[in-house]
């Protein structure tokens, strides 16, 4: 490895993006990069994934390629690039032929250091040309090919884009092969392999930094449908000034929880906005830019929207249903908390959103679907792989253990269960940081509710779902169960004193656990699972017990988003006293209003985003360490020196000022 290249690696983050050293993970993957090797990066949402390829293409000579499927997300990064000084461009569907042509005629004079190209360019014969061109001797040269949303690429993930599959042949094409990185937020071992096989990744640097999010609080409960809309409506009501994302799994859902929500929150001055498919591209838009300005702090969307929007200070996520994988909505809940302060991810759902997601599973690779996926055979494993992705996502609902723990055990992550990470070890002591360990529980034994369970699936061989198992040994004198015969069945009413809703409780209990399975489908029913032998074969010596967390009263979880005052007081204690140049106690919260208020300004003056201004941590270290000359600010943790040089000396103007009122 050059060590010039890696100091120049150094200065380019300081220089562009105002730190002074990379995060875990980071440096490897750049210096792999910068030695001309392959790399795969699978790193959480908010770890920073885009300075692994952005510090690179700002170091090498050359126009670094950049495959991306968000069209939103280029933009974003193409303004927040331009706004910290480098050269960036992008090709996209967004652009006319003219602008295209105009783009790849600069690219190709050597006007940009980065592109971010749309994966359907990549089969788009000009753009061959032009990449090969680039390559050849002469040529501007490309010194990396970064593939962002790599999980995209394979089909035992969850957001599969055939368009993915034309990288590898676009890589092929070109007469000089450049190194390869590819970067995801969440994949399995499995995908992980995958988009090594699919990409032609050679020997790839492979850096899993995990998937912990600790700043991240989850509580996932069970409510009817009209009960969430109440809940939704009072959190936002009480989180008013922080900003939000409200996720419906269909455009009528968001519709609805919209209208209900403008409502509701416009006598409190709370502006809602709302984005899907179905609306035009212009009111798209509009309501985007206004969620990313701050003048919108509360949106309604389907999973469409946020897919590579790089808006930092989102405080909460809140699934109004439940998505289809972990993996969704592991990405989507972890758009919130990306600037690292602590943000809240609530999923709310009930036994109506897993009918539902069946629904649209059975109907998008039904008989209907034949033309889009042809081959019966290919279409009934993307089928059973939906479901199964779908199982899992039913087990995070409705486990009683630590939600934290859930995720990390589901892609693997088992280091962090252990003592590397004692704050997500969950499986142990419980992370502290989920509803289910800040949730008061209490230990029920539910040993005979299971024994029945189990004996009456096996009499009655398998046929049944969960609903109709726990009215049958309940005992319930339906047409449906008398018609059916269950109400002569071995079991029937054996546990007539139990509640039914206690009894399904238990059988999920016993699917989760592995003593009974569901099948797939829009229907699916409950039969004997691998474990269900330990409760037939009852002995003595091999006693069947089984004993479930129940919550007792509930309480009200504790504030997990803290105010800027908060944050600003514990850094200050952290980093100690001899980097705090002056001592100030009880007026920062004051200051960073008063900075706030300046970066809105000149976002507005720019039409940019406030982020792009200056990040909220980078406000609060302007108010704990005071800095009073261009030096002192370019120490700030995201100031480098085009924001230094364009906004600097209105901050210090402003700081200074607020001294100066605070010393009278």
């Amino acid at each position: 490895m050059d060590r010039d290249l890696m100091g120049a690696a150094h200065e380019a983050l300081r220089r562009y993006f105002g730190y002074g050293s990379f995060r875990p993970g980071q440096d490897r993957l750049v210096e792999a990069v910068l030695s001309g090797r392959d790399a795969l990066g699978v790193m959480p949402t908010g770890a920073g994934k885009s300075i692994c390829y952005q510090v690179p293409a700002l170091t090498l000579s050359g126009i670094t390629l950049v495959v991306s499927p968000l069209v939103s997300l280029m933009g974003d990064q193409v303004r927040a690039l331009k706004a910290a000084g480098a050269r960036p461009s992008y090709l996209n569907s967004s652009l006319t032929p003219g602008q295209r042509n105009t783009v790849l005629k600069r690219a190709s004079e050597g006007w940009y250091q980065i592109m971010y190209v749309a994966p359907e360019r990549l089969s788009d014969p000009r753009f061959i040309a032009f990449a090969q061109a680039a390559v050849a001797p002469g040529g501007v040269g490309i010194p990396l090919v970064a593939v962002d949303e790599a999980h995209c690429v394979s089909q035992w993930g969850q957001d599969f884009r055939p368009s993915y599959l034309q990288i590898s042949e676009f890589i092929d094409a070109l007469p000089v092969r450049p190194p390869l990185a590819a970067f995801t937020a969440t994949a399995t071992e499995r995908v992980r392999a995958d988009i090594v096989a699919m990409l032609g990744l050679r020997d790839p640097e492979t850096v899993v930094t995990g998937f912990d999010r600790e700043n991240l609080y989850f509580a996932a409960e069970e409510m009817g449908d009209k009960a969430k809309a109440v809940w939704i409506r009072d959190y936002a009501i009480s989180h008013a000034d922080e900003s939000g994302i409200v996720y419906c799994s269909t455009r009528k859902a968001v519709d609805e929880l919209y209208l209900q929500l403008d409502r509701a929150l416009a006598p409190h001055g709370i502006r809602v906005g709302r984005y899907h498919a179905g609306m035009s591209a212009d009111e798209r838009t509009a309501n985007q830019v206004a969620f990313i300005d701050d003048a919108a702090p509360v949106i309604v969307a389907t999973n469409a929207f946020g897919m590579g929007i790089d808006k930092p200070n989102v405080r909460y996520v809140i699934h109004h249903n439940v998505p289809e994988s972990i993996e969704a909505y592991y990405q989507e809940a972890g758009r919130a908390g990306r600037d690292g302060d602590p943000a809240s991810c609530y999923l709310l759902w009930n036994g109506n959103d897993f009918r539902l997601r069946r629904f649209l599973i059975d109907r998008e690779y039904g008989e209907g679907a034949a033309d889009e996926v042809p081959d019966p055979e290919a279409r009934e494993r993307a089928r059973q792989n939906r479901y199964r992705l779908l199982t899992a996502m039913e087990g995070y609902c409705e486990t009683t253990g630590c939600l934290r723990a859930y995720i990390l055990r589901y892609f693997g992550d088992e280091g962090a269960l252990g003592v590397e990470s004692p704050a997500a070890r969950g499986a142990q002591d419980g992370c502290g940081n989920c509803g289910n360990c800040t949730g008061a529980f209490e230990t029920e034994d539910v040993t005979e509710v299971a024994r029945q369970a189990v004996l009456f699936v096996q009499a009655t061989g398998g046929r049944f779902g969960r609903t109709l198992v726990a009215d049958a040994l309940h005992g319930a004198n339906t047409e449906k169960i008398r018609s059916l015969h269950l109400d002569g069945a071995a079991g029937y009413g054996s546990l007539a004193h139990e509640p039914t809703g206690r009894i399904k409780d238990v059988v999920s209990q016993l699917i989760g656990r592995g003593y009974l399975v569901q099948s797939q489908g829009q229907f699916p029913v409950v039969g004997l699972g691998p474990r269900a032998v330990e409760v037939l074969a009852d002995s003595p010596e091999h006693p069947f017990e089984l004993t479930v967390k129940r919550r007792a009263a509930r309480r009200r979880s504790p504030e997990r988003v803290r105010r800027a005052v908060d944050l600003l007081r514990e850094e200050a204690a952290e980093e100690g006293s001899a980097r705090s140049r002056r001592p100030h106690v009880g007026d920062d919260a004051e200051l960073f209003e008063r900075l706030r208020e300046l970066r809105r300004s000149f976002a507005a003056e720019r039409q940019w985003a406030p982020y792009m201004i200056a990040s909220d941590k980078a406000l609060r270290g302007m108010c704990r360490l005071r800095p009073t000359t261009r030096e002192e600010l370019l120490e700030v943790p995201g100031i480098g020196e085009r924001k230094a040089d364009e906004f600097g000396e209105a901050f210090l103007s402003e700081i200074a000022s607020f001294e100066e009122l605070r010393r009278s």
